[in-house]
């Protein structure tokens, strides 16, 4: 599910992410990582922890299955633990578009030329969603008016 999820953002425009997994270091998911590489594409990375090393989901205070979602300057802006990073849901979808589509700290060298397109179109869709979901009351403001109001702002 997390390739399906990757060649849609990329089709959306969301290019230039950078997924990983991190395999658990117990003897059996190091003897399973096979299954895992194969279970992905050559655009998302498997790394495997060293038995020796710190635990990764203890250094990041994470679980398994957990995901953590990075800006492109590397800060967490996502935390994610289940049932909210159950990919079936819309959260890690929503928050990796999110996380690109900000621009908490002004101009970026490492902002893609087009975002502005792309993060306009997002935004377009998701108003149109929440629009299907809850039709406008007549003559009073919805909170989803609001939301949407405040997150073009941004």
């Amino acid at each position: 599910r997390l390739e399906d999820l990757r060649v849609k953002l990329e089709n959306e425009g969301l290019v230039n992410i950078s997924y990983l997994v991190v395999n658990h270091q117990g003897a059996y998911s190091q003897k399973k990582i096979h299954r895992l590489k194969e279970s992905v594409s050559d655009y998302i990375t498997v790394y495997q922890q060293d038995a020796q090393q710190a635990d990764v989901w203890a250094t990041l205070n994470g679980n398994k299955d957990d995901f953590l979602i990075y800006d492109r300057c590397g800060r967490l802006v996502y935390h994610l633990g289940l049932p909210y990073s159950f990919l079936t849901f819309p959260y890690v979808e929503e928050s990796i578009k999110i996380a690109y589509c900000e621009n908490k700290c002004g101009n970026c060298s490492y902002t893609e030329p087009d975002i502005d397109g792309v993060c306009e179109n997002i935004t377009k869709k998701a108003d149109e969603r929440l629009e299907v979901v809850e039709p406008r009351p007549s003559g009073q403001h919805s909170h989803h008016q609001n939301l949407r109001r405040h997150r073009n702002h941004h």
